[in-house]
């Protein structure tokens, strides 16, 4: 990043300088709790509406008398799309206010669920499966976004860690229910209750959602002026004794003039990140390529029906329901001892070592993902000698280190970038899901060459290499963090 571009340095860069709780934002724990709850549950959609899709696949192909193989591609372009419409509304969240960015995307969701509810032809099923990732990809940006106005870096990692593990329990909750939907309903019905279930997040966050950009509100004490960005104080106000003060407004940094929506891109390809997140896209494509997977290796290998199949994702769920509540205690944990450790030392000019409080579980979550990565590709390539419970316990490990590294990795990133917090969640996503579109279309085809175990043990050792940009992020993060303060400051 240049210095030209180079804004004033957060106040939390080092322990010495960190707000306050009740500076930083007057909400309440109770209050924060509901918001975060809140934009977790709408930030869950984006995974819902990817995943209850996948049982339907072989129906839907049938309906509209084309290949399985083209109704595949249909993921193919979800992720695409999800991975570029972040780059899009997280600059508008940052410039323009969270809640304008969640009326756009919902809005735009709720036209393409209905629209697909009515499909009758293979080229309108792609074209809105586009448009519906448009809408709903963003929501978790916008989350990210939230979380970060909301929290400080003691109490981030909980909050992020609860907001990201929630949000990927869809993984094992939207195939039992497309299953279901699909085999009693037909798969139309899948897409009728997505637009009930878009139309409900709607009114949650008209609600209950108020506005949270801190160059917008401050810390909450100052009332928004754009009409966009009000919601029903009362609703939120009566229980508490936080009231409105423009007296306790500390200084902000002013909005940006301009929505700028090569912000990702610019956070992408900046040195303070992008070792990180090509670590993490390749992590995530691994895991992807995984789960994408799972529904046609146990259908062939097992035999399983379209609900059973459903069923299997439960323990890939469970396992991210324990990492949410482990991995957020975990981080807060570490920063707060590592706070203790340096707030002493903090006058002599060393800047706080975020890459430690971070990142340091990171090998350990690493690893049993490859175990359990390298445990279901070998397991399911032999169905006549395995069990299916043992991939499947495979997968609830694969599931709960997942959202650990996704927690630790986003929670660093906000850390680092927290003024521009939608758009880093944006430019993590863009990276990953673009390489997990290409990811996703060649595993089948690799398992037909390789077998699974062959397909995954290679997509194993690409991502034991790519664990290089995670070392490079560990050893020389907090150097370039300690540069770009200089720069601010000359």
């Amino acid at each position: 990043m240049s210095s030209t571009n180079c804004e004033k340095p957060p106040v939390d860069v080092t322990v010495a300088s960190e707000p306050e709780p009740e500076l930083h934002t007057i909400f309440d724990r109770t209050q924060k709790k509901l918001v975060a709850f809140v934009v977790t549950i709408v930030a869950s959609s984006s995974t819902l509406q990817s995943n209850i899709y996948f049982p339907a696949i072989p129906t839907i192909a049938e309906d509209l008398n084309v290949s399985v193989e083209l109704v595949n591609l249909t993921v193919t372009a979800y992720l695409i799309f999800q991975g570029l419409a972040p780059s899009l509304w997280g600059p508008i969240s940052d410039a323009r206010g969270r809640r304008t960015a969640y009326f756009g995307t919902l809005i735009v969701l709720l036209g393409a669920c209905i629209g697909l509810a009515q499909t009758q032809n293979y080229t309108t099923l792609i074209i809105l499966r586009c448009l519906q990732s448009a809408g709903s990809a963003s929501t978790s940006a916008i989350g990210s976004g939230v979380i970060g106005d909301i929290t400080t870096r003691a109490d981030r990692g909980g909050y992020m860690g609860f907001f990201l593990g929630v949000k990927l329990i869809s993984i094992a909750i939207g195939p039992i229910i497309g299953g279901a939907l699909a085999g009693s309903l037909g798969w139309r019905s899948i897409f009728w209750f997505l637009t009930a279930y878009n139309a409900f997040l709607l009114v949650l966050v008209v609600f209950l959602v108020p506005e949270t950009l801190r160059s917008v509100i401050g810390n909450g004490a100052r009332a928004p002026s754009q009409r966009m960005a009000r919601f029903p104080l009362t609703l939120y106000q009566r229980y508490t004794t936080v009231k409105w003060d423009a007296d306790k407004v500390p200084q902000q940094n002013p909005a940006p003039k301009r929505i700028d929506v090569l912000a990702p891109l610019q956070i992408l390809t900046s040195k303070m990140a992008a070792p990180i997140i090509i670590f993490y896209s390749i992590y995530f494509t691994v895991w992807q390529m995984c789960v994408t997977s799972m529904s046609a290796l146990f259908t062939a290998r097992y035999g399983l029906t379209v609900t059973q199949t459903g069923l299997t994702f439960i323990a890939l769920g469970m396992g991210s329901i324990i990492g949410t509540l482990i991995t957020g205690k975990i981080m807060n944990r570490d920063y707060r001892r590592l706070q203790e450790k340096y707030e002493n030392d903090a006058s002599d000019g060393r800047i706080f070592p975020l890459e430690r409080a971070r990142l340091s579980p990171v090998p350990v979550y690493v690893s049993v993902q490859c175990l359990s990565i390298l445990l279901f590709g070998w397991t399911v390539q032999y169905p006549n000698q395995v069990h299916i419970a043992v991939p499947i316990v495979a997968t609830f490990f694969g599931g709960w280190s997942t959202v650990s590294v996704h927690s630790n990795i986003t929670t660093y990133l906000v850390d680092i970038f927290h003024d521009r917090s939608a758009a880093t969640a944006a430019s993590l996503n863009l990276a990953r899901c673009c390489l997990a579109a290409a990811g996703t279309s060649a595993i089948l085809p690799m398992v037909h060459g390789v077998g699974a175990g062959g397909a995954f043990t290679i997509c194993i050792a690409v991502q034991l290499v790519s664990m290089i940009g995670l070392g490079v992020q560990w050893r020389y993060g907090g150097v370039w963090r300690s540069m770009k303060e200089s720069e601010c400051y000359d």
